[in-house]
């Protein structure tokens, strides 16, 4: 009976961690962390050739700690031109990804933590708006609906419904529409894809 009050208590007890800036020490473990959880699959994606060779938005690259410091989970934002708006200029945005947790420490609400914490710092450093691919029914939860990306595209094969956007500042995206277009700081040659 001990042993499985322990297991019970262990289950309910909060995880220690602490969201923290990325710093150049973390990539290697932010990496792994990446390809443990999401696989060799996360190449592929649409939104990785928005990341490629370019570093993330500034201030904008999160990760979650243990107790022991170790990364657990992680969260980046990048700068994107979501399409232009009506007189035909680029309309500057975010787009978060990848968002990724150890598999040891899902269901502990490090994912929305991350979350929240991104969300915001990109409205404190003035952002108008963040997009991203992924699960809906996850995502609602802090804002984020199609709707808003109804006019935009990825660069290459993405589900529709899965094409999300939260505005920080009201109306950012009315009348955005086209093609998602990489922006910001582009690495330089033989710097290693740090943290911003």
């Amino acid at each position: 009976m001990a042993t499985v009050l322990g297991s019970v208590r262990a289950f309910f007890a909060q995880s220690a961690f602490a969201i923290d800036r990325e710093n150049a020490g973390d990539v290697l473990a932010r990496e792994r962390l990446l390809d443990h959880a999401m696989g060799e699959g996360r190449f592929r994606k649409s939104s990785e050739k928005l990341r490629r060779g370019r570093v993330p938005a500034e201030g904008l690259a999160l990760v979650a700690r243990d107790g022991d410091g170790h990364v657990i989970g992680t969260v980046r934002l990048w700068n994107v031109e979501a399409g232009v708006d009506a007189s035909g200029n680029p309309v500057p945005a975010l787009l978060l990804g990848p968002l990724a947790v150890d598999p040891a420490y899902e269901g502990t609400g490090i994912g929305s933590a991350l979350m929240r914490a991104a969300i915001t710092e990109a409205a404190q450093r003035g952002h108008g708006a963040v997009l991203l691919v992924g699960d809906a029914a996850y995502y609602e939860r802090f804002g984020f609906f199609a709707a808003k990306a109804a006019h935009l595209v990825m660069p290459g094969p993405f589900e529709r419904h899965r094409f999300l956007a939260l505005e920080l500042k009201d109306g950012w995206l009315d009348g955005a529409a086209g093609l998602l277009v990489a922006a910001g700081r582009r690495l330089g040659r033989g710097e290693l894809p740090k943290a911003a």
